[in-house]
């Protein structure tokens, strides 16, 4: 494990042993941190480099992206600002550690931040696996995302994402010319074994064979 440098986000960095592989940018649900996601994002992509911020906003003591004002009511503002303030560590951290664009791998807040990163600053990452994701924002920039490949997985029982609203995102995404793969799964806002293999399987199509697949 490399020893992260100082910069915006408290975050932890990983090396990886593949150049072939996009590092993953691991973006942790409400009340995680920096070190959530990395035993997932070692078993989806073996030898990948691994860059993993802590969210800089509390809510009631637990680390988010970004503000809320109840349960899916965004401070779109806040979101706006912190998706770029995100969008400016993924720069500094890319040249920090010599690595190319990633892809995001967010979990909830994770995911909802991601989302609102590739409407807003489109340029910061190569690809993104949402996993339960909502819209992120009412005003939906026009953003250039000409091929960018993105998974959405969704729950049909998800209590907090309704499934309207989902389909709706990855309209969004589509329209500005993501790749999108959309999957509803028999699953609540938790992650499954299910998540996990889709996960994989979407990895592993992307790379390290197609050399375009991220780009």
């Amino acid at each position: 494990m490399t020893t992260p440098k100082t910069l915006s986000f408290v975050h932890r960095f990983e090396s990886g042993t593949d150049p072939a592989q996009p590092p993953l940018l691991l973006l942790h649900g409400t009340g995680g941190d920096e070190s959530d996601l990395l035993p997932l994002g070692r078993s989806l992509a073996p030898g990948a480099s691994l860059l993993s911020p802590r969210g800089p906003v509390l809510e009631n003591g637990m680390p988010r992206f970004f503000r809320r004002l109840a349960e899916g009511v965004f401070d779109e503002a806040d979101l706006r600002r912190r998706a770029g303030d995100l969008a400016d560590f993924i720069a500094e951290a890319r040249a920090a550690y010599g690595i190319a664009a990633p892809v995001a791998l967010g979990f909830s807040n994770g995911a909802n931040i991601a989302a609102a990163m590739l409407l807003l600053r489109p340029e910061a990452l190569a690809g993104a696996v949402l996993l339960r994701p909502m819209v992120p924002l009412s005003d939906v920039p026009a953003a250039d995302l000409a091929g960018t490949p993105v998974l959405i997985l969704s729950g049909s029982a998800d209590p907090i994402v309704p499934e309207e609203n989902a389909r709706r995102l990855a309209d969004q995404l589509g329209r500005a010319g993501a790749e999108v793969e959309h999957a509803v799964l028999p699953a609540g806002h938790g992650l499954t074994k299910d998540d996990i293999v889709r996960v994989e399987g979407w990895l592993r199509r992307r790379q390290p064979g197609d050399q375009n697949a991220f780009l």
